[in-house]
């Protein structure tokens, strides 16, 4: 070996023992090894930064970020509300939220598409009166399988794309990977779907998925039916459905200023009229959508609409010097004044009788603020109150849910067809998204993932540095001597045996990097085609079942679902045994040698 590759071994060796450590985030890591390989002169200064410009890493971060903006619209809520049904028996929910995971995942990252599903599921499983460990997993594992279907589902697939440009003039367009990573997913969702979530351990006791804002979450709060809502007419019992399915509860009725009998359950629905409701915020927010509901009344809602820049919830304490103590939100001028809705009053469980805006606020009430974009300090010092902590809460612009999936399918078909490159076709979702408001302005940073970003940036020009250097050339070499004499489906299973246990212990996106160069390099060693070896590479680079660390979604569910690390291998093993057996003879059918 040369020096280079000495150092560069070392280096990577370096990295892979940092990772398995745990001590340091990932991100840190690799940009380290970066700065060394730079200082040690393996790395040229002129390549230094060039992983941050390339396409892996921006399609990455344009994926999240149009990933959020199909959230913010309501688009995918029009699957995802349809779901919640705590009726369903254990093995129905997990196929259903598993075959619903696997097909978002396969049209948007696949961490994303855990991250929008992991609440209903948590939810399904409080409403069932069962662990939620028994499905959190099988979603996770679920929704990787889903990303292996298509260029854009998962990291790995994207980086894969583009190292077969650099290095053989094209890339892997949009389904090309659908064939083997289809087949290979069908077979993963069917294993976990009717027997793998059977081998999770059940644990000591039931995990207490409670989040520490649960005491907190519930509110009191108004939403106004439209003068053009389908709804007029309806009696309120009728929507009792979509409210129990969005963990809504329906206390009563106002119409004309005044509170109804009882919950007015045989009341005809007229427009103008106020719904009150208990429910957390995100319930809040998917009821409203579900029905198409208003904010507040036709007053306070153009106030709401002349806002151009979008809306955002807050939650703030009241203390004994806010503004509003003793107070109701109308009598202060909230609406008028700072151009916000006090949507509901969470009050230790006490019971509210009247409107909401009506209601005199008391010290201790949390609030739940609906405010424009970016005056969400002001509000609240306005008032005087104490901000809680971020968790997150958005509005959905439903009113714009068309217009995001119409964006983006055309940016998918675009990019399928050849039409438009497809981190151009993704930044200009992006760009229809912010002009269009379904994100706004001031989050369009925030939704990226800036440690994958760093990782991506730091590892590639490492990964182009060992190639130059003849490393990859070398592991190659290594692999074909040990594999001389044996089939073709047997070297692919080595490669991706090798790649498989790499991603377990390593990130999936810093596997794809070592490991598809060598498989290229296996390839021309053999005299074959290499798409079948990226294939493999591309497979086995995903499929981090294992433990905890190799992927993100596994990483994610560690704690909500109260797992230990030894947890993932009873399910994990046996499904990498099916991925490898499934794929191999894909790969060879589709991708023939």
């Amino acid at each position: 070996m040369t020096t280079d590759q000495i150092i560069l071994f070392s280096l990577f060796g370096g990295v892979f023992a940092m990772l398995l450590w745990g001590k340091y985030r990932y991100d840190i890591v690799a940009f380290s090894a970066l700065l060394i390989g730079v200082v040690l002169g393996v790395v040229p200064t002129k390549e230094a930064f060039s992983g941050f410009g390339h396409p892996a890493t921006l399609v990455v971060a344009l994926v999240l970020v149009v990933s959020a903006g199909l959230v913010r619209s309501g688009a995918v809520f029009l699957i995802t509300r349809t779901i919640v049904n705590a009726s369903r028996g254990l093995g129905a929910h997990i196929s259903l939220m598993g075959f619903v995971g696997g097909i978002l995942s396969a049209f948007m990252n696949n961490v994303a598409a855990l991250a929008l599903l992991m609440p209903v599921d948590i939810q399904t499983a409080r409403k069932a009166g069962r662990p939620v460990r028994l499905s959190l997993m099988p979603l996770s594992f679920c929704t990787i399988l889903g990303g292996m279907v298509t260029l854009i589902g998962t990291p790995p697939n994207i980086i894969i794309a583009t190292i077969r440009e650099d290095s053989l003039g094209a890339p892997f367009k949009m389904f090309d990977f659908a064939p083997v990573g289809g087949v290979t997913a069908i077979a993963g969702l069917l294993f976990v779907a009717f027997f793998g979530w059977r081998l999770i351990p059940k644990g000591d006791e039931a995990n207490d998925t409670k989040s520490p804002m649960d005491d907190y979450a519930a509110y009191i709060a108004e939403l106004t039916i439209p003068s053009d809502s389908k709804h007029i007419g309806k009696r309120v019992h009728e929507i009792y459905d979509v409210a129990e399915k969005n963990d809504v509860a329906i206390l009563g009725l106002v119409r004309d200023g005044k509170r109804r009998y009882g919950t007015a359950r045989n009341t005809k629905l007229a427009a103008g009229d106020a719904l009150v409701l208990e429910a957390g915020p995100e319930a809040l927010d998917e009821f409203r959508a579900a029905l198409s509901l208003d904010f507040a009344d036709e007053t306070r809602q153009d106030h709401l609409k002349a806002e151009g820049d979008g809306l955002t919830v807050i939650e703030v304490v009241v203390t004994d010097q806010s503004r509003i103590t003793g107070k109701t939100s109308q009598s202060i001028g909230l609406a008028w004044r700072q151009r916000s809705v006090l949507m509901g009053i969470s009050r230790n469980g006490k019971s509210i009788k009247a409107q909401v805006r009506k209601t005199q606020v008391e010290a201790g009430d949390i609030l739940l603020l609906l405010v424009p974009e970016g005056s969400a300090n002001d509000v609240t010092e306005w008032l005087g109150c104490l901000p809680l902590a971020d968790r997150g809460l958005a509005v959905t612009a439903d009113q714009k849910v068309w217009l995001a999936i119409a964006m983006f399918a055309a940016a998918v078909i675009a990019a399928s067809l050849g039409w438009v490159y497809l981190p151009v076709a993704l930044g200009i979702v992006v760009v229809g998204f912010v002009l269009t408001k379904i994100i706004p302005l001031s989050e369009l940073y925030s939704h990226i993932e800036w440690p994958v970003v760093v990782l991506l940036g730091s590892m590639i020009p490492l990964g182009a540095a060992l190639e130059s250097s003849g490393g990859t050339e070398l592991i190659a070499g290594s692999l074909v001597t040990l594999t001389d004499g044996l089939p073709a489906w047997a070297i692919l299973t080595v490669l991706m045996v090798v790649t498989m246990t790499l991603s377990d212990v390593l990130n999936n996106t810093a596997t794809a990097i070592v490991a598809a160069p060598i498989g290229i390099q296996m390839a021309h060693s053999l005299g074959v085609s290499p798409d079948p070896f990226l294939m493999a590479v591309a497979i086995a680079a995903s499929a981090a079942f294992l433990t905890p660390i190799g992927h993100k979604n596994n990483t994610l569910i560690l704690g909500p679902g109260g797992y230990k690390f030894g947890d993932y291998w009873r399910m994990g093993l046996p499904l990498e045994i099916i991925v490898v057996a499934v794929s191999i003879p894909a790969i060879l059918v589709f991708w023939p040698l």
